[in-house]
């Protein structure tokens, strides 16, 4: 079977997409997460699904790679317990309520921009003045694209061409503060 430069199309898909993402945007979060670091507070990252196992790789990545304090949510016995007691749309912004400390940021990855336990936390970080980067995908005006103080919107219905593009978006930003730790 022969694959006829299908695969060749398929990356120039994501690089494309990649080329539309604003350098401004690169920038701000560059500033954003060193301002966090400055503080000696953490960046959080959350998602569902594979923007989750996203949000894991990115997470162990700042701290192992860039030595900046980060985790996620991906806890099990932490997702079913705030599920249980507030809702599965409010769990996320109840573990937010519960773990995040004032020099705190957080990075909300959802690929359609329109999981209710993602925008519900994103709403709660608006409303309380929180440090907040997020990532969506699909319909350009989804609820989640309007709420962060950083939004990164991939012009894409596809799934795989969303998420890539956000992991991509998320190693580029550990890698410049890699490459800075290793300057000095």
């Amino acid at each position: 079977m022969k694959n006829n430069n299908k695969f060749k199309n398929y990356i120039n898909s994501i690089n494309t997409l990649l080329f539309n993402v604003h350098e401004d945007l690169i920038n701000k979060s560059i500033d954003l997460i060193s301002q966090t670091k400055k503080r000696k507070g953490k960046v959080y990252i959350v998602g569902n699904g594979g923007s989750a196992s996203i949000a894991s790789h990115v997470s162990v990545d700042f701290a192992k790679v860039a030595r900046i304090q980060s985790s996620t949510f991906n806890n099990s016995n932490l997702i079913t317990c705030f599920a249980n007691d507030y809702g599965y749309e409010n769990w996320v912004k109840e573990a937010i309520k519960a773990y995040l400390q004032k020099n705190d940021m957080i990075i909300l990855i959802s690929s359609s921009g329109t999981s209710k336990n993602i925008v519900n936390a994103a709403k709660y970080c608006k409303k309380n003045s929180i440090d907040l980067i997020t990532l969506s995908g699909f319909n350009k005006n989804n609820p989640l694209s309007k709420l962060g103080k950083i939004n990164f919107h991939i012009k894409s219905n596809q799934y795989n061409f969303v998420e890539m593009s956000h992991h991509i978006i998320l190693v580029y930003l550990v890698d410049v503060f890699a490459k800075n730790k290793l300057k000095n």
